[in-house]
């Protein structure tokens, strides 16, 4: 595909590994670290590339690259503990010798093109800035906080859970059992994907490049959940990063935060929790666990809106008619989505709609983090009649907040 500007969209091949690397080096101000690979694949020999060359596609002005985007199939758990297969988008890099020249919106045209013809219901990424993807159709779907704990003063409540079971362990001996724990939490946490093992190989090769100057792992095993994490040595005092805490069950959630917090010589435990983590609630001081920043953890894109919403599950029977506006492709129209036991069935209908909405709102609720009723306060979602927001967002809900399961 060639521009009007003469630039030309292609696949990337591996004669463009290093022009790549440079871009996305100079986009995001890191370049990738030879020591984690090398280590990754001593842990993982048998793992695949995370990104297929082959399925990047690239921008290319004469010999340079001047733009880039790569993409794999991931599976994603969404609401009623059901998988769908999505498309993760990642590395999207514009060179800034050539801004406002059209580049992202054709590479992102190209790449919504070979999504709709692999019949991928749903787009998924972790943007890096929050005002340009909107208007892709993408909305934030996932949210994180970012929080502190004085350690000093944390106590538990007298009707906290006690269960115990934790031990204290070497993470590289560990990492299998680690790796049967997340899969469990997978499959019954909306937003978190199935992880392959060029992930798991950069978590557990955990070199200097990747602790931001804190230590190697430390780890605790439950046989319902593990907490990762590292030692920050600071000014101020010893601090720890909890890197990764994943609970199948509230038990093991409450037994990890226990021990967590029963570190001595520790001033400070940072973390990040969802919404509605029960940490604080554990705990006779509530406001010890501080959140200190607020973001938006995974960004969403419906790209079949009745493949998509008859994927999941729901919280309470509808009846509506959604209008949902798709202002870059043509996923857009009127829908019928009906509501039975918590299994929908979505179609296109001629019927008036009860509800307008973009396709990026749509987007947001998908996975339930975001309330239909805000966005009905902020006007980006219409209802006809009153008395339908709340059914609709009952219904969007889900028993458990949707999480990012690896960064990508």
């Amino acid at each position: 595909m060639t521009l009007t500007n003469g630039i030309t969209l292609r696949s990337a091949t591996d004669d463009d590994a290093s022009a790549i690397q440079t871009l996305t080096a100079t986009a995001f101000g890191a370049r990738a670290d030879e020591e984690t690979r090398r280590r990754s694949l001593e842990l993982f020999p048998q793992q695949e590339p995370l990104y297929a060359r082959q399925d990047a596609i690239v921008a290319v002005d004469g010999a340079r690259i001047v733009g880039h985007v790569k993409s794999r199939t991931m599976t994603l758990t969404v609401p009623g503990e059901r998988t769908v297969d999505a498309c993760g988008i990642a590395a999207v890099a514009v060179a800034p010798t050539h801004r406002r020249r059209g580049i992202l919106r054709a590479m992102y045209t190209e790449q919504h093109r070979r999504t709709e013809a692999d019949a991928r219901p749903l787009t998924i990424f972790t943007a890096s800035q929050g005002s340009i993807y909107g208007r892709f159709g993408y909305g934030p779907t996932v949210r994180e906080n970012s929080v502190t704990i004085d350690r000093r003063f944390a106590e538990f409540l007298p009707s906290a859970p006690n269960p115990g079971g934790v031990e204290l362990v070497d993470p590289g001996a560990v990492i299998e059992q680690v790796k049967t724990i997340y899969d469990r939490w997978r499959r019954c946490t909306p937003g978190v994907q199935v992880r392959p093992d060029a992930s798991w190989g950069t978590l557990f090769a955990d070199t200097p490049a990747i602790r931001s100057g804190g230590t190697e792992l430390y780890a605790f095993l439950h046989p319902d959940g593990y907490a990762l994490y590292r030692y920050h040595y600071r000014e101020q005092g010893m601090q720890v990063e909890v890197v990764e805490l994943t609970a199948v069950t509230t038990e093991a959630h409450a037994a990890l935060w226990r021990t967590l917090l029963g570190l001595d010589l520790v001033k400070q435990v940072n973390a990040t929790l969802s919404d509605n983590d029960p940490l604080p609630y554990l705990l006779t001081d509530p406001r010890l666990v501080r959140t200190e920043g607020r973001v938006d953890a995974l960004w969403l894109r419906v790209m079949d809106v009745p493949a998509a919403l008859s994927a999941r599950a729901y919280q309470c029977d509808l009846d509506l008619v959604l209008a949902v506006t798709d202002p870059f492709r043509d996923a857009g129209g009127t829908f019928a989505l009906i509501v039975r036991d918590g299994v929908a069935e979505c179609a296109p209908t001629t019927r008036t709609p009860d509800v307008e909405l973009g396709i990026d709102v749509l987007g947001s609720l998908y996975l339930g983090a975001y309330p239909a009723r805000a966005f009905a306060a902020a006007n980006r979602l219409q209802v006809k009649d009153p008395t339908h927001l709340h059914p609709l967002t009952e219904a969007f809900g889900t028993d458990r907040d949707a999480v990012l399961g690896w960064f990508f």
